[in-house]
C-alpha cells in the first residue's frame, strides 16, 4: 500500500473507538449527575449552617433578639464587623433565596429553609425541602 492509502483510521477502528466512548459515557455520566445532586445538597447544608451560626451570633450580641431579615447579617457595624463574612447573601445551589422564619419553632427560635432544586414546597431527593432544625437533628 502506498502512503496515501495507509493514512488515517479504518472504519473498523473508528467503530471500536466509538463503542468504547459510548460504554464509558454510559458508566460515567450517571455517576457525575448523581454527584452534582449530592454536592448541591451539601452546599445548601453548609450555607444554612453558616446562616444559622450568624443568626445565633446576632442573638448573642443583641440580647436574644432575632434579626428581622438576613440582610442585617451582612451589614457592617461601626467597627467593620458583620455576622456573615461576605458582602452578599448566599443563594441555594439552585439559585433560590434561603427562607428565614423568625420564631419558626420553640426549640431554635428560628428556621432557615431551602425548598430544594425544584424551588417549591415538598419533594424528595434533590427536591427535598429542609431547614436548620432538620440538619441539627441529623435528618438531612
Amino acid at each position: 500500500p502506498s502512503a496515501a492509502q495507509s493514512a488515517g483510521f479504518s472504519l473498523a477502528e473508528l467503530m471500536v473507538v466509538i463503542v468504547i466512548i459510548g460504554l464509558l459515557a454510559t458508566v460515567v455520566v450517571p455517576n457525575v449527575v448523581s454527584k452534582l445532586s449530592t454536592a448541591g445538597i451539601a452546599k445548601a447544608k453548609a450555607d444554612i449552617t453558616a446562616l444559622d451560626s450568624a443568626v445565633e451570633s446576632y442573638q448573642i450580641r443583641n440580647a436574644g433578639r432575632l434579626p428581622e431579615s438576613f440582610e442585617i447579617l451582612i451589614e457592617k457595624d461601626e467597627k467593620g464587623y458583620s455576622y456573615l463574612k461576605q458582602t452578599t447573601l448566599p443563594k441555594d445551589p439552585w439559585g433560590n433565596e434561603y427562607i428565614f422564619e423568625p420564631d419558626g419553632n420553640g426549640n431554635s427560635g428560628h428556621l432557615i429553609w431551602t425548598y430544594g432544586a425544584d424551588g417549591t414546597l415538598g419533594g424528595e431527593g434533590k427536591d427535598l425541602d429542609f431547614n436548620n432544625q432538620m440538619i441539627r437533628n441529623g435528618e438531612v
